[in-house]
């Protein structure tokens, strides 16, 4: 179940019927232990469990529950997403065990939409909340607190760096895969997933990773451009990103856009595949991101469409 943006940043509903909780800045994880072993299955249906071992914990829930939440890494009290990245994509067993062991991550769950094979969906978000708050929750697992008032959180969060706010109707059913306005978010910061569609190296002529030009498809599948973005490109993210693009060079812009020549001067052309999380301050009326930096890959989203 998604939510849905609200139109004006902290204009949150109001009322007995909300209540609200923070929005994590983290990645989000359905943890299933409906099969024969415990899948932590990211919003593109993949398995991560190789790549938090320390929540391993999960597998001893009770057989046939799915929970909702979101798996962040925390740096000097507030969630970092540049931190996750490091984490996200290990596949090593090895690696990913001692990545935990230095970096541990935490699963802060918000649903329990199946408890031990029976389907809560239907029930109301206070009824799943009460049954959420009976389980035993194992090491690096804790509950999303819940608030009433959106206000005051909204204040809050802001204070304190978080990345915005969750309004949920008190009475919602849970709604899995759709995007519905029983839940709204509210974002301090504004970021959207973006595809790379080139790159160019560094201007000192050392040929590293300098900046990435992204773009963002429409309704017909055409790529338009959004913004050339150098900033958090940097050391290990950097060099992992160059050796991701190098293989899928193309001699062709893949953008439907003419590009200036300010951003297509010296860049080298991928076929857009890779993608990246992207905040920004605002939009040009041209569509373009103002202020864009790098947070790290995604894997587990898809590229937001492109809005005129």
């Amino acid at each position: 179940m998604l939510a849905t943006p609200v139109p004006v940043p902290g204009h949150l509903p109001d009322g007995p019927e909300w209540l609200f909780e923070v929005k994590w800045d983290g990645v989000r994880i359905l943890a299933d232990t409906t099969g024969d072993r415990l899948r932590l299955l990211g919003r593109n249906g993949r398995d991560a469990a190789i790549a938090y071992p320390e929540l391993g914990g999960l597998a001893d829930l009770p057989a046939g529950t799915v929970l909702d939440g979101e798996v962040v890494a925390m740096r000097d009290g507030v969630p970092s997403f540049p931190a996750l990245a490091e984490r996200m994509h290990v596949r090593d067993r090895t690696r990913a065990a001692a990545l935990a062991a230095r970096s541990p991550v935490s699963y802060l769950v918000f649903d329990v939409p199946v408890l031990a094979g029976e389907d809560l969906s239907r029930l109301p978000f206070t009824e799943r909340r009460d049954a959420l708050e009976g389980l035993e929750l194992p090491a690096h697992v804790q509950l999303s607190p819940v608030y009433a008032d959106g206000g005051l959180i909204w204040e809050a969060t802001r204070g304190q760096g978080l990345e915005g706010v969750v309004a949920k109707r008190a009475r919602s059913t849970y709604q899995a895969g759709r995007r519905s306005a029983d839940w709204l978010k509210a974002v301090h910061h504004t970021t959207r997933t973006a595809v790379v569609g080139g790159w160019r190296p560094e201007t000192t002529g050392s040929g590293r990773l300098g900046a990435v030009l992204l773009g963002a498809p429409d309704a017909h599948g055409d790529l338009h451009f959004l913004c050339r973005a150098g900033s958090g490109l940097a050391g290990a993210a950097a060099r992992e990103l160059t050796a991701l693009l190098r293989p899928l060079e193309r001699a062709t812009s893949p953008f439907a856009d003419r590009l200036e020549p300010v951003d297509t001067r010296g860049t080298v052309w991928v076929e857009p595949e890779i993608v990246l999380d992207v905040r920004y301050l605002t939009r040009t009326p041209s569509g373009r991101l103002r202020q864009p930096v790098i947070r790290g890959r995604r894997e587990d989203a898809g590229v937001d469409p492109w809005e005129a």
